[in-house]
């Protein structure tokens, strides 16, 4: 039992008085530490952050030996972890974040959208412009939240679908369609306000706590610019009120999809956002000016793509010094990288296609200036932060990536992954640090749309992805065609000679194909004479084809048969349309 003089009994008044002044205080101080006890003993873990942009080449950022002026990016290198045999596995905008955002292989996508794309299930798949997030939530957002995560997402989404979810789309309260001819001014903004809010009810529905300043995919007319600065303030906004407890954010700005020119021309309309017209602009990074001036002092043209680049970089500037002035910043992953390369969009070439440039910072566990020379995909990223925070998928959920926490402390770990898998389209291909294999395998009904085609129609149908612009990115090189192509990365790393038919490589290819006939099978679905069945269809059926498209000249969406020397019909039908419209 305590004593009365420790109760204060028998003191002076003024000791006394002082004694109950001291105990308030303690009383003050306990109830605040014990208020904030819980939340910082029980709940230490690190904030973890994904910026996601578009389009980006590893020549586009400083620390990979680019000549542009990326000081943020740099210093993400310095201050923490290079990776420079980072890839997607699927090199297009929506099966890249579809595995981001879930840690599986896109062909691995139970969604109605993709299996309504493939023709149902047991037949071959089709990994293209046809994912979305299921609705079971199996995704990051979800589990993350279900672990005690507060998860947030802002900036582009480029998941959504009417199959597998009807109640966001038509009707008083769903996605208004908005005509590709609408002008602006306030009505269509109002539009595109309304659609901004419904995809956040989107986003919290399919996993996440909080969503704001949200672009449902690409930028689309008349309010088709970009505005980092919009998506950045929905960032830190979140950033601050949340810097108490643990976070995930989803931040995935526009740039730098589209041509390098409108990158610059965006500048001039700091009003247009995802949600129509803003009242002004949100004086979260540096002013656009300014920038372009800090360009023209480094001797780079403010004209020119560094325009982008730069801007991207300010924006990652934003966040990370967000992240500094709150004092979280140490305990905080921070992750950056493309969707896919930008040269090598919609092929499985590695060279500025799958190949990605990563950087990530966590002063609480990355060494300053650690450099990653070891295979790793963007399924890694879901398993990463499930691993770091503490969180057990629910049963049925599918990963094929593995958490990159092992790789922090030097950028090495044993044992590693030998070798990757990729997807796009009618194509499939694996990698190891040396060698690349791509095969590609059309299925039935495409075998003989090709086989009774004209000339001209042979690059669209013959794409991986069934179309031409981006669909026949790479098609430069001598192999893009070639139903086998195999790679010596080391002497040949551009992938220009195809040495699949060369018999001193007959072990090499028989490896490679074994890796790949392992990874199909894990998926399921037929391809090819790796897989059997459905409407999968065996090589050697359109040889004849594949030399003939060769012959033919093919650049964006313009194709040259040069037996004839003039565009093909359907391109030269376009442009009539299209200067008839410009007179």
């Amino acid at each position: 039992m305590r004593s009365p003089l420790a109760l204060g009994i028998g003191r002076t008044w003024p000791d006394r008085f002082l004694w109950i002044f001291h105990s308030l205080l303690a009383v003050r101080f306990w109830a605040i530490a014990l208020a904030v006890l819980p939340l910082s003993a029980a709940d230490n873990r690190p904030n973890l952050i994904l910026f996601l942009i578009d389009d980006q080449n590893a020549e586009q950022i400083g620390a990979f030996g680019g000549k542009t002026w990326t000081p943020n990016l740099d210093r993400l290198a310095a201050e923490g972890i290079q990776f420079t045999r980072a890839h997607v596995s699927s090199a297009v905008c929506t099966p890249s974040r579809y595995s981001w955002i879930t840690g599986r292989y896109a062909g691995a996508s139970h969604s109605k959208i993709y299996g309504d794309a493939c023709g149902g299930p047991g037949r071959q798949g089709f990994p293209n412009f046809n994912m979305a997030l299921e609705r079971d939530r199996l995704n990051i957002g979800r589990v993350l939240s279900e672990a005690g995560y507060v998860t947030g997402f802002t900036g582009k989404f480029h998941l959504d679908s009417k199959l597998d979810w009807p109640e966001f789309f038509g009707g008083e309260n769903g996605l208004k369609e908005i005509p590709k001819t609408a002008k602006a001014g306030p009505e269509t903004s109002a539009m595109f306000a309304h659609n901004e809010r419904v995809m956040r009810r989107y986003l919290q529905a399919v996993g996440f706590a909080w969503a704001k300043h949200i672009y449902p995919e690409n930028l689309r007319k008349p309010y088709h610019e970009h505005n980092p600065e919009w998506t950045i303030s929905a960032a830190i906004e979140f950033i601050g009120e949340n810097k108490d407890v643990p976070f995930y954010l989803h931040i995935t700005p526009t740039l730098l999809h589209g041509g390098e020119g409108s990158w610059r021309n965006s500048m001039d309309y700091p009003l247009v956002s995802g949600e129509g017209e803003l009242k002004e602009l949100p004086a979260v990074m540096t002013p656009r000016a300014q920038l372009l001036q800090t360009l023209k002092d480094h001797g780079l043209d403010p004209d020119g793509p560094a325009a982008g680049e730069a801007w991207v970089d300010d924006a990652v500037g934003a966040v990370v010094n967000k992240l500094k002035a709150l004092g979280i910043d140490r305990r905080t992953l921070f992750l950056f990288a493309p969707d896919h390369g930008r040269d090598g969009k919609g092929s499985l070439f590695l060279h500025n296609g799958t190949r990605i440039p990563m950087l990530a910072r966590w002063p609480e566990r990355i060494p300053a200036g650690t450099v990653c020379e070891e295979l790793v995909q963007n399924i890694d990223w879901a398993p990463t932060c499930f691993d770091i925070a503490g969180a057990k998928p629910p049963d049925g959920y599918r990963t094929d990536g593995r958490s990159l926490a092992p790789l922090f402390a030097t950028g090495q770990a044993t044992p590693w992954r030998d070798h990757l898998y990729f997807e796009m389209g009618y194509a499939r291909a694996v990698a190891t640090k040396d060698w690349s294999y791509v095969a590609i395998r059309y299925p039935r009904e495409t075998v003989a749309a090709i086989q009774g085609a004209s000339r001209d129609r042979l690059p669209r149908l013959m794409s991986y992805i069934g179309r031409l612009g981006i669909g026949v990115r790479g098609a430069e090189r001598p192999g893009f065609w070639d139903a086998d192509q195999l790679y010596d990365l080391g002497a040949d790393p551009g992938e220009i000679q195809n040495l699949a038919a060369d018999p001193k490589q007959a072990d090499r290819l028989r490896q490679m194909r074994a890796m790949l006939a392992a990874d199909v099978k894990s998926i399921g679905r037929p391809f090819g004479e790796f897989l059997p069945g459905g409407n999968a269809a065996p090589p050697g059926q359109v040889d004849i084809q594949i030399e003939e498209v060769k012959s033919l000249e093919v650049s964006g969406k313009t194709v040259v048969d040069p037996e004839s020397d003039t565009p093909a019909p359907a391109k030269k039908a376009k442009r009539a349309r299209k200067k008839n419209a410009e007179e």
